[in-house]
């Protein structure tokens, strides 16, 4: 059978069939940022007090101040109660005013909101302040939960379906339940919607990467998870407009919805991996995508070119144990798993830390989303200068050490922490796009998706472990950034033990990644036994 990359030479390894593929697949995630708009901006603590509008039954004249005055108890700093208010009672407003009130319960008819930054929130849609305030962090874990879900699900059914499919049906995911969110009339409708987004969310974003990629030669190879990564990142920044501009959530989400209506129109004619298709001996349906690869690429495809791709038994069906049966790529696995586990163990500690940098959360989220594109623009270009090994040794090792001078610094110098804190995540975010590419480069065909979606898991579970780590800040603020700089060296240091992809073909099957392995150790030896010779 003749090797796909051989095949990608004949027709084009990056050509106008590759871009306009890859541009289609990663303009959702370009819109996946917005979809998260609605928990990322809120005010978690808003202006309000309880409403109290049952006194006006007793004198309609009564002005605001004498209202709260009248119903509501006040904290110790003089300020009216957020969370408590007195009980209701029928009397006539002369008693009252005679006598007070004095016997307080919770607030019972909802909340009145004021000086809020946005005209609507799903904080004050849904109430979700005081008693309710913790379902805020649940609303969170059910999205990571459903990136998990996703990842888990989507990442070996692609093996099966195919990447196209598994693409399609998270795309469709997005659509309904990004709509269906900004509809929900409570929070437990919304909790079920961020579900869904997030499986949406997990199982598009390794499957956009993966299909991409598999159509680009091994010289622009890193483009398809570069441009991927990139997208995000220009999302980020076009975030905080959208939301300066747009400050009622369910608007917001509406926009997305219908955005992601077009994506759902055009995923339908996005190809299918023609190397999955050869892999799973389906030979005919990627000769027909690859003479229309060629045919917009304008390249011709000899018949010499067909006549050596044989049809091929599918790929051993082995899904998750064909890993772990290779020591191989068992090894390469943890490694990578490892630096994905660092590396968002890193990033989301930052930005619990540096969350409430100033005041201007547009800005700051311009911030994030500028820094990113900077680091995927320069690893687009770097890995392919550098290299996989090193760029992701560097990156690990300089992020590392970045965050670890964090606690060195002396309180009361923010701009110092600041900077360290932002060159950390900077170099950590290009980890993540080294990372992604070894995802695709180390792992044959077959399990090519699993891995990715295994890695994505590992990099969930990081951020999730975040929270975690915070906590333990209650018995020394260095603690935190102690621990996950050393995480981040290690996955460094680790990067040592794994093999240079640049410029080389994605391998098919774990023997044949097993037997490069062999070839390498054979040439190896054979230089050594050269010298020791001359010696």
């Amino acid at each position: 059978m003749a090797d796909f990359g051989e095949i990608l030479k004949n027709i084009g390894e990056f050509g106008l069939f590759q871009q306009i593929t890859l541009i289609a697949l990663c303009i959702p995630n370009f819109l996946q940022s917005f979809a998260m708009a609605s928990f990322v901006f809120i005010e978690s603590d808003p202006d309000r007090h309880c409403n109290t509008d049952w006194i006006l039954r007793a004198d309609t004249n009564l002005t605001t101040d004498e209202q709260l005055n009248l119903t509501l108890p006040r904290e110790d700093d003089g300020t009216f109660s957020k969370c408590q208010m007195f009980v209701p009672v029928n009397w006539s407003i002369g008693s009252i005013r005679e006598y007070g009130l004095n016997e307080t319960t919770g607030c019972q008819n909802g909340w009145v909101y004021s000086n809020m930054l946005y005209e609507a929130t799903i904080v004050t849609d849904f109430d979700l302040v005081c008693d309710r305030a913790n379902l805020m962090e649940l609303i969170q874990a059910m999205f990571m939960a459903g990136v998990i879900c996703g990842c888990l699900i989507f990442g070996p059914f692609a093996e099966s379906f195919g990447r196209k499919r598994s693409t399609q049906i998270s795309a469709v995911l997005l659509f309904i339940f990004v709509g269906a969110a900004a509809l929900c009339p409570n929070v437990y409708l919304y909790l079920v919607c961020q579900f869904f987004v997030g499986a949406g969310n997990g199982g598009y974003r390794i499957n956009c990467v993966v299909l991409s990629t598999e159509w680009i030669g091994a010289l622009k190879r890193s483009w398809g998870v570069c441009v991927a990564q990139l997208f995000v990142a220009m999302g980020q920044c076009t975030l905080a407009g959208v939301i300066y501009a747009i400050r009622h959530w369910r608007l917001a989400q509406l926009i997305t919805a219908a955005n992601f209506a077009v994506v759902v129109i055009y995923i339908w004619f996005i190809p299918e991996s023609a190397r999955w298709l050869l892999s799973r001996g389906r030979t005919e349906e990627a000769k027909q995508l690859i003479i229309k690869a060629a045919a917009i690429n304008k390249r011709t495809v000899s018949d010499s070119l067909f006549d050596k791709i044989a049809i091929k038994d599918p790929e051993n069906k082995g899904g998750i144990t064909t890993i772990f049966r290779s020591p191989q790529l068992t090894r390469y696995f943890f490694i990578v798993a490892w630096g994905c586990f660092s590396m968002n163990l890193t990033l989301f500690s930052l930005y619990f830390n540096m969350r409430n940098i100033g005041s201007n959360v547009f800005l700051i989220q311009l911030m994030f989303g500028a820094f990113e594109v900077a680091a995927n623009i320069l690893s687009m270009w770097l890995m392919e200068v550098f290299g996989r090994r090193i760029s992701l040794v560097s990156t690990f090792v300089i992020g590392g050490i970045s965050s670890m001078f964090i606690p060195a610094v002396p309180q009361g110098y923010a701009i110092a922490v600041t900077s360290l804190a932002v060159a950390s995540r900077f170099f950590m975010i290009w980890a993540a796009t080294v990372c992604a590419v070894y995802l695709q480069e180390l792992f044959p065909t077959s399990v090519r998706q699993t891995a990715s979606a295994l890695g994505a898991m590992s990099a969930k579970a990081g951020g999730m472990m975040a929270p975690l780590l915070s906590m333990l800040a209650v018995f020394h603020w260095s603690i935190p950034p102690a621990v996950f700089s050393s995480f981040t060296l290690v996955a460094g240091a680790l990067g040592f033990l794994l093999p240079e992809t640049r410029n080389k073909e994605l391998p098919e099957s774990a023997d044949e990644v097993e037997n490069n392995r062999n070839v390498t150790s054979r040439r190896t030896s054979s230089s050594l036994n050269q010298e020791s010779t001359k010696m």
